[in-house]
């Protein structure tokens, strides 16, 4: 059969959907090409819900991966407000909400994640929000509005950018985390304290190393009471406790699904004809040896069109090292690697004196690199991370060391065996 008489279903209206199917029509791709997305609008990139569009400085326009004629100028059938409710192998149909079912020769996964759900006393009061869509921004900016205190419960990326965005409002923001510092889980002590007095310089109450015991009120809510058995005011509560994959869909169709749908490092699923992309996606990742699943923006970005190439019999391998960004306050970082684990933080520059690089080593190997508020160095950091380099910490601690000599692997360097 040509392609130009075969079917691609898209599912999951988000980036790498978008991006997905911009690839196939930029590829050539002839057939028919159906994009199907649960949400009322076309496709938008959410990194700008936490940061620029809560404060008020981003308008909505502004979110769109595409302007609104991109789809039918290039023939995508763009099918929103519709969800998926089953996907069968064996007949390869997907089926709609509305009732209709719909065959394709090959479909892309890219269903997303969901915020973690409180599950606390009181946490289905009014007045307790999550952040994941426009919908969800929307309703936040209007609460914030009337609020004259606000508790975010959590301080991983989406908690503590929610956090510097309502401050950044002028709200008064109480900051709630177990962990000792924010971002302790994915950046270390060391790096978190960092964004610990940052937060505290711009007057957010701190409460870390308190988790969540209940929040209360009326029909609303009014308090929230911590594990230390503090009593934080706020008639607004955000919960940022983390997300997870939407996997449902591939487990009642009989994908191997473990803490996301597992590919291989082309993006196809334990189906030959079914791949998946974006924050779904646990992918064999060639660079790190494991299943990588990444939940940011850059991921879905090109995980997208590595998705479509590879529909596309292109047999390209996924080996992009992971990279996201974070702005608060006037703290601008890029992280890139993957490194759940490490055995040392090297500093480039002062921390506190507001430009630096964090390397972090295991054994010995950089296996992350955070630039903040330093630029133009990010693809650097990329490259030394996927060359697996082991340089000397004394080079990687001096800020008379270009970063990109670096990665001439200097006297006394040595690759990763």
């Amino acid at each position: 059969m040509s392609t130009s008489q075969q079917t691609f279903v898209i599912v999951g209206g988000g980036l790498a959907g978008a991006k997905a199917a911009e690839a196939l029509r930029e590829r050539g791709f002839g057939g028919r090409v159906v994009l199907i997305g649960a949400e009322l609008t076309r496709p938008y990139e959410r990194p700008p819900l936490s940061k620029g569009y809560l404060t008020g400085k981003a308008k909505l326009a502004s979110v769109f991966v595409h302007d609104e004629t991109f789809y039918a100028e290039r023939s995508v059938e763009l099918l929103t407000s519709t969800t998926v409710t089953g996907l069968g192998l064996a007949d390869q149909t997907v089926h709609l909400s509305d009732g209709s079912t719909l065959r394709f020769d090959k479909a892309l996964l890219a269903t997303g994640a969901q915020p973690r759900q409180l599950t606390v006393p009181g946490a289905e009061l009014a007045g307790v929000h999550y952040l994941r869509t426009v919908a969800d921004a929307d309703a936040l900016i209007a609460a914030a509005g009337s609020a004259t205190s606000v508790a975010v419960i959590g301080a991983g990326w989406i908690g503590s950018e929610i956090a510097a965005s309502l401050r950044t409002r002028g709200l008064a923001v109480t900051l709630i985390e177990p962990s000792a510092v924010p971002l302790e889980r994915v950046l270390g002590r060391e790096v978190g304290e960092v964004y610990r007095d940052l937060h505290a310089r711009h007057g957010v109450d701190l409460r870390l190393g308190e988790g969540v015991a209940a929040l209360h009120g009326g029909r609303r809510v009014e308090e929230v009471l911590t594990t230390a058995g503090t009593r934080v005011g706020a008639d607004l509560v955000v919960a940022g406790v983390g997300a997870t994959p939407r996997t449902r869909l591939a487990a009642e169709a009989g994908l191997s699904v473990d803490d996301g749908v597992v590919t291989d490092e082309y993006l196809r699923t334990s189906h030959p004809n079914v791949y998946a992309a974006g924050d779904v996606a646990r992918a064999w990742h060639p660079v790190f040896g494991a299943r990588v699943r990444v939940e940011h923006w850059a991921n879905a970005l090109n995980q997208g069109p590595a998705a479509a190439a590879n529909m596309l019999d292109a047999r390209e391998p996924y080996t992009r090292v992971p990279y996201f960004f974070s702005d608060q306050y006037d703290l601008g970082m890029e992280y890139s690697g993957y490194c759940p684990d490490w055995d040392q933080v090297v500093f480039r520059g002062d921390p506190g004196a507001g430009g630096f690089i964090a390397f972090w080593l295991r054994d010995g190997v950089v296996a992350a690199a955070m630039n903040a508020n330093v630029w133009d160095v990010s693809e650097h950091l990329r490259q030394l991370v996927r060359d697996r380099l082991r340089v000397p910490v004394e080079h990687l601690a001096d800020p008379g060391v270009p970063v990109e000599t670096l990665l001439a692997a200097p006297s006394g360097a040595m690759t990763e065996e």
